[in-house]
């Protein structure tokens, strides 16, 4: 009987039960010695060492010398990934198990490193405390996350190389011969590391792609593609899969669907817009409006889990670059059959919105439909429409699309102000414009025009959005939202403290609300420190990303938000027409709530890796157009403060740069951290954020992306 439970008992083998047991011994042990305190038998010996295998991959237990095994905690062992800076230094992320608090980074100094890389995951021992920051040295590398890198290829007497493109990658690439695709000296390449590094090792590798000269615009954004690791070639699983569908839309598509092909719809975009995914139309009648959204059917053509759809899940969003764009959908679907250019019957999802004489909600319809737009609006087009007060001297089109215009114009300044009361939120952030001339140069950067237009497609949109949110939501069907939460209070507050030091009275009471924000804002409309009390307050805001647990739009004051209207370039605006179509035609659901989250995850992820691509190519085309212009003077308004400077956003060209406290030769400068500013110790001299200053261009760093000013003297 008592062999009977002690064979019981030696079944119960889990993680939880392999480091309790380690804990309590007090010291590293052997695996026979944790087979011994478990108690096991022989059959589950096997069984130990995966367990003990996963624990040490999970970074809760490390492997030691003499083949022993030690709890990580108790060791002062943290596991994270590393972020190598460019000085050789490094910073250790933990992480965080589910339930804990964050943990505050690690320093690694460059000797500690011991041949960890960039984004690598690794095992790190605490080893000293400064202060409120830790020091520690890795001690294993659990996986090497960096497989492939761009660089400049090098050709040596004897040998060749690959210098990364990334500093922060602060090693180069041993290329040994017929591993070269006969790259040429100086070329951008795409290396492949077969061959990691010990500690005072260049690791090896093989050229992958050969991308041509680093100078060309063009090979600058293939840099970018491979360096953020954006997939930009679609499978031949889903080229075959193009080839089935036809170059026009036939009758049968159209059967069961809602035949709107008679009605005045247009589409109103950018003039290099290329692919036209919603289409509007506004019909004024005697109690008020309806308002007709059709967004191309990407979901008529992209059928979940075939090749395009996987494809599509990859990419998440379409990347779009001042002279290229990686796009979401394979051309034939974006340009094509779901880009709705005029006059050709195309497949659509409808939301009509029926509205009151102010732009209250009467009625909502969603259904399937064809259309044929009537025109394709530039937004200047449309402007210049909204500006003329009757249709006196217009002609052709422009006479034609008069009333709709203003009909459309009604309508969205209601809507506007409905949305304006009840607290959403307008961040007035000019953005930069990169043009490019005809032979793909660069030829100037300029400030994106925004007018009446813009806003009036922006309203109809975020109204088609709230109204699918709606409804799915009173359905209680499973989908997508677009969430953004509350800010964090410690950023209001530190906000208010900033606002405060530039003279501005900004309290809070019991919490932070859209219209607080809203109300902020309206203070500093037409003021010098408009875009700065802009651009801090929307620093402080939380990011947006995509969840099936519907916390509201905290920027839109928005209890039902989604994306519905963009589904060539986004794929949850694909997922949303999905869950659309599936109740409408069958009342089923289309997604569970745990596969809503994964696809949540992914795609708000590659929206962020997205994002910095983009930010990254106007990065180097900002860096270079600036330099041939050492020497020039510029005025700009001071957009933030550090220990080594402070930076300086352009007025004129769009473009930020810093001015360093060693180019500030007139006195000596103190840090003032509480309100954000520069002290001079003996002229009192001040440079605060958001204070006006003339500066001229003392140099600029092509490789590292960074433009240098010096404050022109003073008369």
């Amino acid at each position: 009987m008592a062999k009977k439970e002690k064979r019981s008992r030696t079944t119960v083998l889990t993680p939880d039960k392999i480091i309790s047991v380690m804990s309590n011994a007090g010291r590293p042990l052997y695996q026979h010695e944790i087979a011994r305190e478990i108690d096991i038998d022989r059959k589950n010996k096997g069984l130990l060492r995966l367990m003990l295998d996963d624990l040490v991959d999970e970074g809760k237990i490390v492997h030691i010398k003499g083949d022993r095994f030690g709890v990580a905690q108790l060791m002062h062992l943290v596991t994270g990934k590393i972020s190598i800076h460019p000085d050789g230094f490094g910073f250790l992320e933990p992480e965080v198990e589910e339930g804990k608090k964050k943990e505050e980074d690690i320093f690694i100094p460059p000797k500690a490193l011991k041949g960890a890389m960039h984004k690598d995951r690794v095992v790190v021992r605490v080893e000293k405390s400064r202060g409120k920051r830790q020091e520690g040295s890795v001690i294993r590398i659990l996986e090497r996350t960096i497989e492939r890198l761009v660089g400049t290829f090098h050709i040596h007497k004897s040998y060749s190389y690959v210098v990364p493109e990334d500093e922060r990658l602060a090693f180069d690439v041993f290329i040994p011969q017929g591993f070269t695709l006969d790259a040429k000296h100086g070329d951008a390449v795409w290396a492949e590391i077969t061959e990691y590094p010990e500690e005072s090792r260049n690791p090896e590798g093989r050229i992958v792609e050969v991308l041509g000269d680093p100078l060309d615009l063009g090979v600058q954004t293939q840099i970018v593609i491979r360096k953020h690791d954006l997939s930009h070639q679609f499978s031949a699983a889903t080229m075959d899969e193009l080839e089935k569908f036809p170059d026009e839309i036939s009758e049968d598509d159209i059967t069961n669907r809602t035949d709107l092909r008679n009605l005045a719809f247009v589409t109103i975009d950018g003039e290099n817009a290329r692919d036209f995914d919603d289409a509007v139309y506004v019909k004024k009648t005697r109690n008020g409006y309806i308002l007709f959204v059709s967004i191309a059917d990407v979901s008529h053509y992209v059928v979940r889990d075939n090749p395009i759809d996987k494809d599509a899940l990859i990419r998440s969003t379409s990347v779009y670059f001042p002279n290229a764009v990686v796009p979401m959908l394979p051309e034939k679907l974006s340009n094509n059959l779901c880009s709705l250019v005029p006059n050709k019957d195309r497949l659509t999802m409808t939301a009509e919105i029926w509205y009151d004489k102010e732009a209250n909600i009467r009625k909502t319809r969603f259904y399937s439909s064809v259309i044929k737009s009537k025109k394709r609006f530039t937004y200047n087009e449309v402007f210049k429409l909204m500006q003329k007060k009757t249709s006196r001297g217009l002609e052709g089109d422009d006479k034609i699309f008069f009333r709709n215009v203003k009909d459309m114009e009604e309508l969205s300044d209601l809507i506007g102000i409905k949305r304006t009361q009840r607290g959403s939120i307008d961040f007035d952030l000019p953005e930069p414009e990169i043009i490019i001339g005809l032979s793909g140069n660069m030829e100037d950067i300029i400030k994106r025009e925004r007018n009446k237009a813009h806003k009036l497609i922006e309203e109809f949109m975020i109204a088609a959005n709230e109204a699918v949110a709606t409804f799915l939501s009173l359905k209680e069907i499973p989908t997508l939202y677009r969430v953004h939460d509350t800010p964090d209070t410690q950023k209001v507050l530190d906000f208010i403290r900033f606002a405060q030091t530039l003279g501005f009275n900004v309290k809070i009471e019991d919490e932070v609300t859209p219209a607080w924000c809203q109300q902020v804002l309206k203070m500093v409309v037409n003021l010098p420190q408009e875009y700065i009390i802009n651009s801090i307050l929307l620093r402080s805001m939380q990011q947006a990303v995509y969840s099936p647990d519907n916390i509201g739009h905290f920027g839109l004051a928005s209890s039902f938000y989604l994306h519905f209207t963009s589904p060539i370039r986004r794929y949850p605006d694909l997922v949303t027409h999905r869950v659309l179509r599936g109740f409408i035609e069958t009342k089923k659901k289309v997604y569970q709530h745990e596969e809503l989250k994964k696809i949540g995850e992914n795609t708000s992820s590659l929206e962020r890796k997205a994002m910095e691509a983009e930010r990254e190519m106007v990065e180097r085309l900002k860096v270079r157009f600036m330099e041939d212009k050492v020497g020039a003077e510029f005025d700009g308004v001071i957009s933030g403060v550090a220990s080594f400077g402070f930076f300086v956003e352009l007025k004129d060209v769009f473009v930020e740069g810093a001015v360093r406290l060693v180019d500030l030769a007139d006195d000596y400068y103190v840090y003032d951290v509480e309100n954000y500013r520069l002290f001079g110790q003996n002229t009192k001299k001040i440079f605060q954020i958001g204070m006006p200053v003339r500066v001229r261009l003392k140099g600029v760093n092509i490789k590292r992306r960074h433009v240098n000013f010096e404050v022109v003297a003073e008369k």
